[in-house]
């Protein structure tokens, strides 16, 4: 995680705290957002499966803002396919884009 966590910051990923609704300090924020549950399946999915494999998540929570970004992220630097089914819709995300333009 920490490694995806570099190459994403590399390519511009900046954590969005807003969405961290416990009371932390910032470091601790984004601390505690790297470990949300669709971020975790991702890496797992990245380090799991051959290159080129589209990622699947399923999950009965809303994605939260980061997550959403996160996302877009590792699917623009890992070229990859990632599918969200969070409780209001599927996200589809390839290439840096999401297939909800980021209305959800």
């Amino acid at each position: 995680m920490d490694e995806i966590n570099k190459q994403l910051k590399i390519a511009g990923y900046v954590a969005d705290i807003t969405s961290e609704l416990h009371n932390l300090d910032e470091e601790e924020k984004g601390h505690a957002l790297s470990y949300h549950s669709e971020k975790l399946a991702m890496a797992f999915g990245i380090l799991a499966t051959p290159p080129g494999t589209t990622i699947r998540i399923a999950k009965n929570l809303r994605t939260c803002v980061d997550c959403h970004e996160f996302a877009k992220a590792l699917s623009w630097v890992y070229n990859r396919v990632v599918v969200i089914r969070d409780r209001n819709r599927f996200h589809h995300f390839r290439e840096g884009r999401c297939s909800c333009d980021d209305f959800w």
